[in-house]
């Protein structure tokens, strides 16, 4: 078992895109961050005109981008009630259907560039693990038929569930055509060479060092030169340092962790998954595993909430769990373990803001494939002028200094949701 990831090696970084030699000295965007919130910021920005620099301290996409399940489905991760509650009904419209809108731009993104990035609106399963969360998906369905029009969820009782999945470890379901997937290092791939067409300077292994104010914009030392910028973009998600300190308290980095077993026969493809959806559980520490393109079981979760868990023992957690749903798997090997770090904000909001002079786009607490893709697109068209506002904008942003400590407070963080997993 290798513990790299997989969907990298299965395609590598293209050597054809065209990357700089050198870092220019002066342009009117440096985007820090070279996953989908910054390449589809990039892309908007070069298409209107504006001379960008992407910086990116690794290869593009090489952080979480490439690393995901490459699951693309409705909402965001605060609950759609709390989002209610919290904003009002008009709001919470707006946000849900701008989290559908963001797997249609996924689509539009794929199909305008021609990145063959194995897109496929398989649809999803959302499953419950207790019979109180089947419940609870019904009231779900019901409050967005009445209060946001949307009928595309259907509830699936587990005497039902064999035609959408070979287990018995579920207590129904809720399944989703919306859905969509894609195989995430090439999507990742195949944008970062868009916008290198579009005409943004891509700038790999290039790490920003010190960020500071200057006269017409900012200065940003990096390890390959100094750069100019009127303007900068933040878009490092889980990954986001200490360059702005206003920015680094209102996220922090959380694990996800990922097994793939070896290519499956076709005959216990169509038996484990039958029409091929993406598929999460309820829980708190949730499960996500779908098929990937060539026929493995990927399968992921997030059984610690650490971003240092030893990849061979995160692997053997898993496999149980895996075999708890599937134990036609048992005896089958795994061929990749590997880790991405997830953006996670206090509220479970994406959020969108400048502090300091510095502008920022993150917080997809898991979510990442579609909607920072969207929300990427959506700040660089508020950089280049064609738009005002953002929703994402304007709510209130929670901030806290224990953002810089995740390793002292996730263990209870993680301690507290084995205790709701395991009495809700």
């Amino acid at each position: 078992m290798k513990t790299e990831n997989f969907w990298a090696e299965q395609f590598p970084y293209p050597k054809n895109i065209p990357v700089c030699a050198e870092v220019p000295e002066q342009v009117d965007v440096a985007v820090v961050g070279g996953g989908f919130t910054g390449l589809n910021a990039a892309l908007v920005l070069a298409q209107s005109g504006a001379r960008v620099a992407v910086l990116e301290q690794n290869t593009f996409g090489w952080g979480a981008s490439s690393r995901n399940g490459g699951m693309l489905t409705p909402g965001l991760k605060a609950p759609l009630s709390w989002i209610r509650k919290t904003y009002g009904l008009e709001l919470a419209r707006h946000f849900w259907s701008w989290a559908l809108e963001s797997i249609d731009h996924v689509e539009r993104v794929v199909t305008d560039n021609n990145i063959a990035c194995d897109w496929r609106r398989s649809g999803h399963l959302a499953l419950a693990t207790k019979p109180a969360h089947f419940e609870r998906y019904r009231s779900n369905l019901a409050m967005l038929d009445r209060d946001f029009g949307y009928r595309n969820g259907r509830l699936l009782p587990p005497s039902d569930l064999a035609s959408e999945i070979g287990s018995t470890a579920f207590h129904g379901a809720v399944v989703d055509d919306v859905s969509g997937s894609v195989h995430p290092a090439k999507y990742a791939f195949g944008l970062a060479a868009a916008v290198a067409r579009s005409g943004a300077l891509l700038c790999e292994d290039t790490r920003v060092l010190q960020l500071r104010p200057a006269p017409g914009g900012h200065a940003l030392r990096t390890n390959r030169g100094p750069l100019r910028a009127r303007e900068v973009l933040l878009a490092t998600n889980g990954y986001t340092t200490g360059l702005n300190l206003r920015a680094r308290a209102g996220v922090f980095p959380v694990g996800s962790y990922i097994i793939v077993t070896e290519p499956l026969p076709a005959a216990l493809q169509a038996e484990l998954s039958p029409r091929g959806r993406m598929m999460y559980d309820s829980a708190n520490f949730l499960i996500y595993f779908r098929l990937t393109p060539d026929g493995r079981m990927l399968f992921g979760g997030r059984n610690n909430l650490s971003t240092t868990l030893d990849l061979h023992d995160s692997a053997q957690r898993l496999q149980e769990r895996m075999l708890s749903v599937y134990p036609q798997l048992r005896g089958v090997p795994l061929t990749h373990s590997w880790t991405g770090k997830l953006g996670i904000t206090f509220d479970l909001m994406p959020h969108i803001g400048r502090v300091n002079g510095v502008h920022y786009a993150y917080g997809y607490c898991g979510h990442g494939v579609s909607i920072s893709s969207y929300l990427g697109r959506e700040v660089g068209e508020l950089l280049a002028g064609k738009r005002t506002s953002s929703a994402f904008l304007n709510i209130p942003h929670p901030r806290n200094p224990i953002a810089f400590f995740e390793r002292l407070f996730l263990p209870f963080v993680a301690q507290w949701y084995r205790m709701q997993d395991a009495l809700a």
